[in-house]
Formats: structure tokens, sequence, C-alpha cells
């Protein structure tokens, strides 16, 4: 006659084998994240560039660098003097000398140096926008890892107590058997060390989720202990994306490379304006003298003009044209290589991806449905009397270790990803999470 286990025992197998099974688990893990998710990883974004002080400060750096381009662009200011007799202590015939004398000059950027030096200011502002970019990058790759691992510690602590449920009830059988003298003490000190590993494992958990809401809650600007609710389940979204195409985002978006060409930028004009500090500018004069004598308001009007000669100084001009020339060499070089470390980086983080893609994708596609079709094979040789109650127990603790494990290389996927999207300066996932773009449709060439 088939065997039939009473007790505790009974009442664990009756646990086993109602429990859902981790690859129905991870099917109908999106259905249930969005009914019991409290907060969304949208809302985390959006709060974060909303409220991020870090950001709010390199936002208000780039708002002043752009009201340095009409002072760039701006002519020098007019001169006005007005000059009175305060005394005078000799006798002269009438209208000999002037008392009263208003001059007014103005100098014309005939060479548009100021021009050059709005260009100049135009790219320093672009800069500092790029700058605000990749502070908004870092903030959000923060906020994303912050929120993966705050979901998958979450999961993990799920598991560990599913896992330690199971070990109290195979310690409690275990026990009641070595009582009636059908097993060794060995059984029991082993579910007690692994319960106690467990317990610890716990801690961790416990910890990492503290940690990660410390991390969110320091993004969004709010006090440490604020309080978070439960995010969603981590789902596994493959992205198709590719080696070529990726090295022409990073080197189309990457802020890093477009403050190194606004740099270069910024060094060509102020190269060129250099060059034409050789051509003097003009200042004209208007004057407008009143005689000792005279009854008219103005009894004589002059106009003239006078430049500078730096002709004569040609060692000063010379040392400055070097001086740009050599910084317009060092940002070459310096763009050159930040293109050389971006494509260097982009390699990198594409193996990275791609590890742990197919990582998810083998515990998602082979080893969670092996695990569980495991558990179906025991559950069918026990009905049969062909293994006994350990086997049905350890298959299902070996299903939830798989679990834990496709959890865990899902939670590195995506912060590969988040690491991926923040230094290529696009984002491929959810382009409504997408930071702003270059600033050329954002005012700053604007005078």
């Amino acid at each position: 006659m088939r065997s039939v286990l009473k007790g505790p025992a009974a009442l664990l197998v009756s646990i086993l084998l109602a429990s859902q099974l981790p690859g129905q688990d991870t099917a109908n893990s999106n259905e249930r994240a969005s009914t019991s998710a409290a907060f969304s990883l949208d809302e985390i974004v959006r709060e974060v560039l909303t409220n991020n002080p870090s950001l709010k400060a390199a936002d208000e750096n780039w708002q002043a660098m752009k009201q340095r381009i009409p002072q760039a662009r701006a002519w020098a200011d007019p001169r006005a003097s007005f000059d009175q007799r305060a005394a005078r202590f000799v006798s002269v015939p009438r209208n000999s000398f002037m008392d009263e004398r208003l001059m007014v000059e103005q100098t014309l950027p005939v060479a548009g140096k100021n021009r050059l030096q709005g260009d100049a200011a135009t790219a320093d502002a672009a800069s500092a926008f790029e700058t605000l970019r990749r502070k908004q990058l870092d903030a959000v790759d923060k906020a994303r890892i912050a929120y993966y691992r705050l979901a998958n510690a979450y999961k993990q602590l799920e598991l560990n107590r599913k896992n330690s449920d199971l070990l109290k009830q195979f310690e409690e059988i275990s026990r009641a058997k070595m009582v009636a003298g059908n097993k060794s003490q060995g059984d029991v000190l082993s579910a007690d060390t692994q319960l106690a590993k467990l317990d610890e494992a716990q801690f961790d958990f416990q910890r990492e989720i503290s940690d990660a809401r410390t991390e969110l809650n320091l993004l969004m600007n709010r006090p440490p202990e604020s309080p978070l609710a439960r995010p969603s389940d981590l789902a596994f979204q493959p992205v198709d994306i590719s080696l070529p195409a990726l090295e022409g985002l990073a080197l189309a978006n990457r802020p890093e490379l477009a403050i190194a060409e606004r740099n270069v930028e910024a060094a060509q004009a102020r190269l060129k304006a250099a060059r034409k500090d050789w051509i003097p500018e003009p200042s004209v004069r208007l004057e407008g003298d009143r005689y000792n004598d005279a009854g008219q308001i103005v009894s004589e009007l002059d106009a003239g003009f006078s430049i500078d000669l730096p002709w004569f100084n040609r060692s000063k001009y010379r040392a400055a044209i070097r001086e740009n020339e050599k910084l317009t060499e060092a940002a070459q070089y310096d763009l050159r290589a930040a293109r050389n470390e971006t494509l260097s980086l982009v390699v990198d983080q594409f193996h990275r991806v791609e590890t742990f893609h197919h990582h998810t994708e083998l515990y998602q596609a082979k080893l969670l449905p092996l695990a569980r079709e495991t558990v179906n094979a025991q559950r069918s040789s026990y009905e049969s009397d062909r293994t006994g109650f350990l086997e049905i127990l350890t298959a299902q603790q070996t299903a939830q270790d798989v679990e834990s494990m496709y959890w865990d290389h899902l939670m590195h996927y995506q912060v590969a990803l988040a690491d991926l999207e923040a230094l290529i300066g696009v984002d491929l996932v959810a382009p409504a999470n997408s930071v702003p773009e270059h600033p050329h449709h954002e005012g700053v060439n604007e005078p």
C-alpha cells in the first residue's frame, strides 16, 4: 500500500504542493506589481529632476552663464566729460579762453572683437548646460539604481522568509523523527545551521532596503527617514541594442563630448579675437565749447576721433595669440581624449549589459522552468512512493534559490542599462523620463 505521512510532514507537503512555483510567479509579477505598487520609477525620476538641490544649483549656474552673452557682445560704454572754469588768475581779452566744455565719445567695434567674445560666451553657456545635463543624468542614474536595488531587496527578503518558513517546518519534522528514532541529530543541526544563515541574510536585506530608501530620499530632497512604500517588482524588458549604434549615440549625445566641443569653439573664438587685437578700434568724439564772454550756449562744436596704437606693443599681442593657440590645441586634445574615453566606456558597458542580459534570459527561459519541472517531478515521484519528503523539500528550496538568482541578475541588468543610458546621454528604455537635450533650443544662443 501507498505510505501516507501524518502530522507536520503531511502539512508541509500540502504547503509545498499548493505553493506557486517560481516560473508561474515570474510570469505574473507584472500584474501583481501594477495593482499593489504605491510608487513608480517615473514618479521618483520626476521628483529628483524637480527637487534635487544640486540640480537646481547647476541650473542657476547655467542661467547665470547665459547672462554673460549680452555682456560680451555689447559695445564699450560711451564716455562723457564736462569741464568748468573754476578760477582764472590772469587778465585775458574777451573770448580768448573757453569757460565750459562738454565732450561725448564712443568706441566703434569695427574689428568685430565683441562678436567673437559673444561667441566664446555662448560656447561657455552651452558648456554649463551640458554640465547641468551630466548632473541630471547622474542623479537619474543614481535614483534608478537605488530603485532597482530597493525592489530587489524586497524580493530577496520575501524569498528569504519563504525559505525560512520551509526550513522551520523541516526542522520540526526532523526533530520529531529524531525523537522517534527514525532520524539522527545531524538533520536537525543542518536545518538549524541553514536557519541561522537565513536570519543573517535577512538582516542584510533589511539593511539594503534602508540604504536604498535613504539614497532615494536624499536624491528627492526629503528627510532621510521619510517612508517609502514597496516599489513594483522588476520586469525583464530586453533592449535591442548594437555596439555601433550605441557608439553613434554616445558621440552625438554624451555631455562630456559636448562640453569638450564647446570648449574648442570657445577657444577658437578667443583665438580669433586675439588675432584681431592688432586692429585698432576708433573712438568718435564730439565736443561743445562755450567761450568766456559768449552769449551763445555753444560757441564752438568740434568732432574728432582717436585710436589705440597696438603696433608699438607687439610682444604683448603676440604672446596673447600664442597663448590662445596653445589653449585651442589643448581643447582639441581634450576633445580627442574624451572621444576615445567615450568609445572605451561604451564598449565595456555594452559587454556588461550583454552579460547580465544573458544571465537573466538564461534563468527566465531555462533554469526557472527546469526548477519548476524538478518540483513537479519530485511531487509525482512522492505521490507514487518513489521518493521521500526530503527530496521534495530540497527541490523546492533549490527552485527558490534559482528564483533568487533570477531577481538578482535582473536587478544587475537594469542597473547596467541605467549606467549605459547615463553614459551615452540617451534614455533607451523610457524616453519620457530623459533629461533635456542639447541647449540649441533653450535660448543659449540668444543675445
